[in-house]
């Protein structure tokens, strides 16, 4: 049987931290001058979003199910790092990314200057190709308010068994 091929979908948000030593981890990106986002690891959404859509491909659940935010040895962790132990436990259950695209939603700060080294960051960590794209809500919403930053991933995977995986 030919190759069988997998899609998975992941979306992240994480509000802004009122720590201002707090940094903004972006792609693996630490943008200075950036209000940091609050969470338990380095809160990088766009790393998040994409574990999120490679773990769906494989059917295995979230990132919070491997890499829960009650884990102390979790706390401030590399998400790019999580991204890597992503892919391992995908490709240990039969899946492996073909490509990925993000759309990252955010007013502030503006993303064009560092989109080139997030897609290096994250292509590397996946072991595939990643675009990375930004856009604003113009004002609207939780984004438009200051709140937060957003981010969502779909994600092609091929198996590695050339078959459909059984379902979990």
């Amino acid at each position: 049987m030919g190759t069988a091929f997998r899609i998975g979908q992941g979306f992240d948000f994480h509000r802004f931290s009122d720590d201002p030593s707090r940094l903004l981890v972006l792609g693996g990106v630490s943008i200075e001058g950036a209000r940091g986002l609050a969470g338990h690891s380095d809160a990088d959404v766009v790393a998040h979003a994409l574990a999120d859509s490679l773990l769906g491909a494989g059917g295995l659940g979230d990132i919070g199910d491997h890499f829960p935010e009650t884990d102390p040895a979790l706390e401030g962790a590399d998400s790019i790092d999580l991204l890597r132990r992503s892919v391992i436990l995908a490709a240990d259950s039969g899946v492996v990314a073909v490509n990925a695209d993000c759309t990252v939603i955010a007013d502030q700060p503006r993303l064009a200057p560092f989109k080139e080294q997030m897609v290096a960051n994250l292509s590397a960590a996946l072991g595939a190709p990643v675009s990375v794209k930004a856009t604003t809500t113009e004002g609207l919403g939780l984004m438009g308010n200051g709140e937060g930053i957003a981010c969502m991933a779909v994600m092609l995977a091929r198996t590695l068994t050339g078959t459909l995986l059984p379902e979990p």
